[in-house]
């Protein structure tokens, strides 16, 4: 060390120059370099690492300030060491000199218990810090976090995949895919992955329902479903995006169907959304009223067999008369057994339209198509009578009434002659009818009440009224 060195680390004496033993030179830099060396290690390396003196306050080295704080101090340093700080003393006295060096030596040949009390508690704090240090480390997690198909590494202190997700603020339903699963504990290095769900509205061959799909394209969520879509018609590209909106599907699959049509037979491979689509691919025409065995906007089934019908015929109006109703009502104005027509019933007349259809050369049986009513039926109503029968005791009870009405009427009580001015047993005209008490026509009267009011015109005119048979009354 140069001397300017010395000047500078040479402790200030306030009260002159120190003639005592310790008047050895300041050691060199490094002597107490490390100051967390176990307690059993601080003697030998005190002994051979030296280190220089600390600064106190104002400048004075502390050692000094430290020896010209009081008397007992100084009266410690040079005659009241214990035995181990003579020790001390003895193995270092050769090489140093000067007080601040000797305070310095006196301080650091402390016990090794004290030492170790000094000691002590910086070496927790350390240990302390260490091993929060490695629960940290231990903590941390690098993973490889996959949602969607974006890929990035990030690291975490989640315990599991769950807390992982909640975490980045990843939410997941119940039609979403996440592996490994949620619960799965975490470990530095592990791959968690996240496909959300997208809905399908797919219709296949004409059946519709609603499905879920992790791909993100119509490829994908083919193979997903399991659709065979070779040779099908997809309503859209194969390589069409599946936001998470979702998609609407149709998907026809490739199916054979047979169409016999004029005698022959066709077996065709297609996916045509109805069976008139599939008859035209055939090559067969529909013209006029012809059709199919099914529906022609139905759907064609794999297997299915389609018959063309062709079909001609024509249309036939057919006229026919509706049966009135007949309604019978009592009148006590009439004798028992007689019956007035007070109204007489009119049929009714329904048009009706019947098709006449010649189906692959067959007559079918006529279908009426249309029917419609051109004039409704009127009802006829019938006066029956209720009133009793008199009993007659006159003399005209003896007559041959029997053999008039054979002559007039052939014994027919509702004949009428031909000009329809006459009718009845007796052949009455309206007006004598009538005159007799009699209602209505005589031909609708019972024929006991015909002989009734034969017999009152007898009483008043004789066999007059009957001048061709008249004479087979007594007869």
């Amino acid at each position: 060390m140069s001397k300017s060195q010395d000047e500078t680390f040479e402790p200030y004496e306030p009260y002159g120059p120190d003639t005592s033993v310790h008047t050895a030179k300041t050691l060199p830099h490094g002597m107490y370099a490390d100051t967390y060396r176990p307690a059993y290690e601080a003697q030998a390396y005190l002994v051979t690492e030296p280190v220089l003196p600390r600064r106190g306050v104002s400048g004075i080295p502390q050692a000094d300030y430290a020896g010209s704080a009081g008397d007992a101090g100084s009266a410690r340093d040079e005659g009241g060491a214990s035995e181990g700080e003579e020790t001390w003393e003895g193995e270092v006295a050769a090489g140093v000199s000067g007080r601040g060096s000797r305070r310095r030596r006196l301080r650091c040949g402390e016990r090794p218990d004290s030492a170790v009390r000094r000691l002590l508690p910086q070496a927790l704090v350390v240990a302390f810090l260490a091993g929060g240090t490695t629960a940290f480390v231990a903590k941390d997690k690098a993973i490889e976090l996959t949602v969607d198909g974006r890929q990035r590494t990030l690291h975490t202190f989640a315990d599991d995949v769950h807390d992982l997700l909640a975490e980045q603020g990843v939410r997941v339903g119940a039609h979403d895919m996440i592996a490994p699963a949620p619960g799965t504990e975490l470990a530095s290095g592990d791959a968690v992955a996240v496909r959300y769900g997208r809905p399908v509205r797919l219709t296949l061959d004409g059946r519709r329902r609603e499905m879920w799909t992790t791909a993100h394209t119509v490829e994908g969520a083919l193979d997903e479903l399991g659709v065979r879509a070779e040779g099908a018609y997809l309503s859209a590209s194969r390589s069409q995006p599946i936001g998470r909106a979702g998609l609407a599907l149709d998907v026809r699959t490739e199916r054979a169907v047979t169409i016999m049509a004029d005698g022959r037979s066709r077996t065709i491979r297609t996916n045509a959304a109805t069976v008139r689509e599939a008859v035209e691919e055939a090559g067969i025409g529909l013209h006029g009223q012809d059709t199919t065995s099914v529906p022609p906007d139905s759907f064609p089934r794999d297997g299915q067999t389609v018959t063309v019908l062709r079909i001609s015929g024509t249309r036939e109006v057919r006229e026919e008369l509706i049966p009135f109703e007949t309604q019978r009502t009592e009148d006590p104005t009439l004798f028992k057994g007689a019956e007035v027509v007070a109204q007489p019933g009119q049929p009714g007349l329904r048009r009706d339209t019947y098709l006449l259809r010649i189906v692959n050369g067959v007559h079918e049986k006529p279908r009426r198509e249309t029917s419609e009513v051109v004039r409704k039926p009127r009802e006829q109503i019938v006066r029956v009578g209720t009133k009793p029968l008199p009993t007659s005791a006159d003399s005209s009870g003896h007559l041959n009434w029997h053999g008039l009405a054979a002559c007039e009427s052939g014994g027919r009580p509702h004949a009428v002659d031909p000009s329809g001015t006459y009718g009845g047993l007796y052949q009455f005209d309206t007006h004598t009818w009538r005159s007799l008490g009699g209602t209505g026509r005589p031909q609708d009267a019972p024929a006991q009440e015909q002989t009734f009011r034969a017999k009152k015109l007898y009483k008043r005119r004789g066999a007059t009224p009957w001048p061709h048979c008249g004479e087979r009354l007594h007869g």
